[in-house]
């Protein structure tokens, strides 16, 4: 579904990744770890085409989207959950929602919203709700929901554990692992690496802009050199 190979990017200052490369198979979940700084959420923005890629190719669907613009990534078919969820605070939760289908002209938007209530059934009884008044765990839903609207083939979730108590993260887990059983693929960016690997098929671990470490997640959750980096006693 998604492949970037030895990708470049950054700002006006300078490259924040330097060559970085990475697969996302269709129906799989892989997280990308690593700590602050280390070029997670700029790879999130470089595959949708917020940053412009400087060498390197990206591919989704098994097509050349290297340099495409973010409406051309959207139509693709990737969505994503950014951090701190991006909601609209002044909109009622069914207005958010809808925003995630902005770019559809189909018949079958009314019968999504359904379904994907089904998954998040208090956000049922939320929807005429203002979204800046529901609770971080609710809103985060709202998030998930807003770009699942849009049918996506890959979904990009950037810290979804951010400010939220554990069992809320847990069960926001839980949801990634019936996407993916819907056949969506989830690239997942995440600090709380224990989590993450705990649904992720396959793991990539970055550190300023490169790619140290990568393989199945059972194999990474039982690495030393990850355990000591970001698995030990009070990481997350």
């Amino acid at each position: 579904m998604l492949e970037l190979e030895n990708i470049r990017s950054g700002y006006a200052a300078g490259d924040v990744l330097k060559s970085v490369s990475l697969r996302v198979g269709a129906g799989q979940i892989v997280t990308l770890l690593g700590a602050n700084g280390a070029g997670k959420t700029t790879t999130l923005k470089t595959i949708a085409g917020l940053i412009p890629v400087r060498t390197g190719c990206l591919m989704i669907g098994g097509r050349d989207m290297t340099g495409r613009r973010p409406y051309e990534v959207i139509a693709a078919g990737v969505a994503t959950v950014p951090e701190r969820r991006g909601l609209f605070p002044e909109m009622t939760v069914q207005e958010n929602l809808m925003m995630g289908a902005y770019i559809r002209n189909d018949r079958e938007i009314k019968g999504d919203l359904e379904r994907i209530l089904g998954i998040f059934p208090v956000l049922a009884q939320r929807l005429s709700q203002v979204a800046g008044t529901l609770s971080g765990g609710e809103q985060q839903m709202v998030a998930i929901a807003r770009a699942l609207m849009a049918r996506p083939k890959l979904l990009m979730v950037d810290e979804l554990s951010l400010g939220l108590a554990p069992q809320v993260v847990s069960n926001l887990m839980g949801v990634l692992r019936d996407i993916r059983s819907q056949g969506v693929a989830v690239l997942l960016v995440e600090q709380n690496a224990r989590q993450a690997l705990s649904v992720a098929d396959y793991g990539y671990v970055l550190e300023v802009g490169e790619v140290v470490m990568a393989g199945p997640a059972p194999v990474l959750s039982a690495s030393d050199r990850l355990a000591g980096s970001y698995l030990g006693a009070g990481k997350r």
